[in-house]
C-alpha cells in the first residue's frame, strides 16, 4: 500500500464531511417531502456559482484526469483540444440553447424531443441515452477510478470499483441534484487544488537541482516540444485520433455539442437554475474553468515522460498502458499532500458517478416510467428514480471491466462508442430549434443514420473505402445526417408533421453585458493559447 496514515486519514476526514454536507443540503422544511422537481432539478433554485461548479465536477471524472494525463503522455498537449474547444461551445450553448430549454420547462433532453418531435423520438432516445450513461459513460468512470485506487491502495480492481459505488450512492441517493450540485463545489475545489499540486510536483521533480515548477516547464517545451503541439502532423502516430487541422474545423465540435448542449447529465445542472441569467453565468464560469482543465491533467502526463526517463518513473508500465500514468504521479507525492491528491481524485470520480445515476434516474422516471403510471405520488416517482439509480450503478459495476478491460486508451474508447450517435443527436436538436420543416420521420432518419454511417465508414477499409480519422468521420457523419433528415422531412412533409413543432418566437437570445464581456475574453484567451502552441 503506498497511502501512509495520514493519507488514509485526509480521505477519511474527506469521506465523511462530504457525506455530512450533502446530508445537511438535503435536508426539508418540516412537513415537507421531496417532490420530482426538488429531487430531479434541486427546486430550480441553483445559483450560478454552484451551476458552474458542479458541471466542472461532473464533467473531470476518472475519464479525463486518468485518460487525458494518460494520453498526455502518449500525445501531447494535443488532447486539450477536448477542453479548450469546450469553453467556446458553452458559450453558445450559454446564448442559444438555454433560453429554448429554459422557457420550455422541461426536466430533461427527452421531454423536449418529445415535444418537438413526438413521443416515439423521445422514447427512442431515452432508451438510447440510459443505455450510453450506464454502459458507457459510468463504466469509464468506475474502470480508470478503480485503476487509480488500485495503483495507491492495493485493492485488485472490482473492490476498487465497489468502494467509490458504494461511496457515490451513499451520498447522493438520498438528495438529488441538490445534494450533487452543492457538493461539486466543494468537490471542484478539491480537484482544483489537489491536480496543481501534482502538476507543481511533477514538474519541480523533472526541474531537478536546476529549481522550481516553472524551470521544470521551460525543461519540458524545449527538450520534447513534439509534445506542446496543439496541431498534429499527418505522419504522427496519434493523427488517426486528433488529426491536425481538423480537430479544429471538424467532427470534434459536434462531439462538443452533444456532450455540453444535449447531454442530460451535464445540462441538468442548468436546467435546475434559479433563473436564464443565472444558468448563463454559471457555463460562463464553467467555461473560464474548462481553460485551466489541461493544467491539471495534461501537463503532468507531459511531464511522465522525462520523469520516466529520468528512472523517476516506471516508463515500461507507462509505454504499455498510459492509463497509468496519473496513478504512478500519485505516488510521487509526500505523506499527507498524496491523501489530498487521491481526494481530488475521488472528488472527481463520485462527483461523475453521482451526476450520471442522477440523470439516468431522472430520465428513465420522466420520461419511461412516469407516462406509463401517472396516477401515482410525488413520493412514488422519487423512489422509483433512487432504485433506477442503483440499479444502474450496478449494471456498470458488472460491466466495467469486460468493456474496458483490454482497451489501450480508455478516454479515446469512451470518445469513440459517443461518436457513434453523436452527429444524429446534434443534427436533431439543431434542426428542431432552427428548422420549422423538419419532422419526426427526418429525426429518425438522422438517428439511424448516424449509427449506419459510422459504420460504414469505420468499416470502410475492409470493402475498400479509405481509412478516416475518427475526428473527420464523425463530421461526415453529422453532415450526411443534417441532409437525411432534410431529405425525409420534405419528401415526408405531409406524414411527418407532428404538433409539436415549436416556434422560437417566445424565446430572447439577448444576454446580459456581463455575460457578454466574459465571452469575449475566453474567445481571446483560446486564440492566444493555440496561436503559442500551434
Amino acid at each position: 500500500m503506498k497511502l501512509a496514515a495520514i493519507d488514509v486519514i485526509v480521505v477519511l476526514l474527506y469521506a465523511i464531511s462530504l457525506f455530512s454536507i450533502a446530508l445537511w443540503v438535503s435536508r426539508e422544511p418540516a412537513g415537507h417531502k421531496k417532490d420530482t422537481q426538488d429531487y430531479f432539478l434541486a427546486g430550480r433554485m441553483l445559483p450560478w456559482w454552484a451551476i458552474g461548479a458542479s458541471l466542472i465536477a461532473s464533467n473531470i471524472s476518472a475519464e479525463q484526469i486518468i485518460g487525458q494525463s494518460g494520453q498526455g503522455f502518449a500525445v501531447g498537449m494535443a488532447i486539450a483540444a477536448y477542453e479548450w474547444q469546450a469553453a467556446i461551445v458553452l458559450i453558445i450553448v450559454a446564448k442559444w440553447f438555454l433560453p429554448i430549454f429554459l422557457k420550455r420547462k422541461i426536466y430533461t433532453m427527452p421531454q423536449y424531443l418529445d415535444q418537438r418531435y413526438g413521443g416515439g423520438v423521445k422514447t427512442m432516445m431515452s432508451i438510447y441515452w440510459i443505455i450510453l450513461y450506464t454502459a458507457v459513460n459510468l463504466t469509464t468512470v468506475l474502470w480508470l477510478g478503480g485503476l487509480a485506487v488500485m495503483s495507491l491502495t492495493g485493492l485488485s480492481i472490482l473492490p476498487s470499483m465497489t468502494a467509490l459505488a458504494v461511496f457515490a450512492l451513499l451520498y447522493s441517493l438520498y438528495g438529488g441534484l441538490k445534494a450533487v450540485a452543492l457538493t461539486d463545489i466543494i468537490q471542484v475545489v478539491i480537484l482544483i487544488f489537489g491536480g496543481l499540486a501534482i502538476t507543481w510536483i511533477a514538474l519541480d521533480l523533472v526541474a531537478g537541482d536546476a529549481g522550481g515548477a516553472f524551470t521544470g516547464l521551460g525543461m519540458l517545451y524545449s527538450e520534447i516540444p513534439g509534445h506542446f503541439k496543439m496541431i498534429l502532423a499527418d505522419d504522427h502516430p496519434a493523427y488517426g485520433d486528433l488529426p491536425g487541422i481538423w480537430t479544429l474545423l471538424g467532427g470534434l465540435w459536434v462531439l462538443h455539442f452533444s456532450y455540453w448542449g444535449f447531454n442530460q447529465y451535464i445540462i441538468q445542472r442548468a436546467l435546475g437554475a434559479e433563473s436564464l441569467a443565472e444558468a448563463q453565468k454559471g457555463l460562463a464560469f464553467a467555461a473560464f474553468l474548462k481553460l485551466l482543465i489541461p493544467v491539471i491533467v495534461v501537463i503532468p502526463g507531459i511531464a511522465a515522460v522525462m520523469l520516466a526517463q529520468q528512472g523517476a518513473l516506471d516508463g515500461g508500465a507507462l509505454q504499455q498502458q498510459s492509463d497509468d500514468t496519473y496513478g504512478q504521479l500519485m505516488g510521487l507525492a509526500p505523506a499527507g499532500l498524496r491523501g489530498l491528491v487521491f481526494a481530488a481524485l475521488i472528488a472527481a470520480i463520485v462527483s461523475s458517478l453521482a451526476s450520471m445515476m442522477n440523470s439516468i434516474s431522472t430520465i428513465f422516471t420522466m420520461d419511461i416510467y412516469k407516462p406509463r403510471y401517472e396516477d401515482r405520488s410525488e413520493d412514488h416517482y422519487v423512489t422509483v428514480g433512487r432504485v433506477s439509480a442503483f440499479l444502474a450503478m450496478v449494471a456498470a459495476l458488472i460491466l466495467a471491466q469486460p468493456f474496458l478491460g483490454g482497451m489501450d486508451s480508455a478516454f479515446q474508447a469512451v470518445q469513440e462508442y459517443s461518436g457513434f450517435i453523436a452527429p444524429g443527436i446534434v443534427a436533431v436538436f439543431l434542426l428542431g430549434f432552427f428548422w420549422s420543416r423538419a419532422t419526426a420521420i427526418g429525426a429518425f432518419g438522422a438517428l439511424i443514420g448516424s449509427i449506419v454511417f459510422n459504420i460504414v465508414l469505420k468499416f470502410g477499409p475492409v470493402i475498400g473505402l479509405p481509412d478516416i480519422p475518427f475526428i473527420i468521420r464523425v463530421w461526415i457523419v453529422f453532415l450526411g445526417c443534417v441532409a437525411l433528415a432534410v431529405a425525409l422531412s420534405i419528401t415526408f412533409e405531409d406524414k411527418g408533421k407532428t404538433a409539436g413543432s415549436l416556434e422560437l418566437g417566445d424565446i430572447s437570445f439577448a444576454t446580459t453585458p456581463l455575460f457578454n464581456r466574459l465571452s469575449a475574453l475566453v474567445v481571446v484567451m483560446l486564440i492566444g493559447l493555440y496561436a503559442f502552441l500551434w
